[in-house]
């Protein structure tokens, strides 16, 4: 299922831009927000097959030509409900609407999916994530109303639910 707009393809993660995925991912996270997090910090980058593409989790990646320029992926955490991981956009690609048709691929999954509810939790510091989110439908929740299966992240200090309708 790949989404094409402009020069950027949304498409489903293959193996074969790993090391691309993590070309973009790392960097903003370091030199960005300024994480002192590695790749090797994240296993998950280097099984994302294994880690996200299961049950009604999946994987997607935004490419302009062979270049990954967005990411984001869905978690499957049973009970009809996932978490929405790894969403990054490439600063020369931000506000053109990448983020967005990232975010709408993956509802559209969920639906398909007929998951209910999608969870994440983000830094206090991605203040542009936070009204990206809330202008798409999340509400901010507090960590108790997240599910027990919930898979926190160290930086992770907000919390957002989507119910999917």
């Amino acid at each position: 299922m790949a989404t094409e707009s402009g020069a950027i393809i949304i498409r489903p993660f293959s193996p074969e831009f790993t090391a691309k995925v993590v070309d973009l991912i790392v960097p903003i996270q370091r030199q960005e927000f300024g994480f002192s997090i590695t790749a090797a910090d994240q296993p998950d980058l280097f099984e994302i097959p294994e880690f996200y593409q299961k049950k009604s989790g999946n994987f997607w990646i935004a490419l302009a030509g062979e270049e990954v320029v967005g990411t984001i992926s869905l978690v499957d955490l049973g009970h009809q409900q996932a978490a929405l991981r790894k969403m990054f956009v490439h600063k020369t690609v931000r506000g053109n609407g990448t983020a967005k048709r990232l975010l709408d691929t993956l509802l559209q999954w969920a639906r398909v999916e007929h998951l209910q509810e999608i969870y994440l939790g983000t830094t206090d510091r991605f203040l542009a994530a936070h009204r990206f989110y809330e202008k798409n439908g999340f509400e901010e929740i507090t960590p108790a109303e997240l599910p027990e299966t919930f898979l926190y992240m160290p930086v992770d200090t907000k919390f957002y639910r989507y119910v999917i309708r």
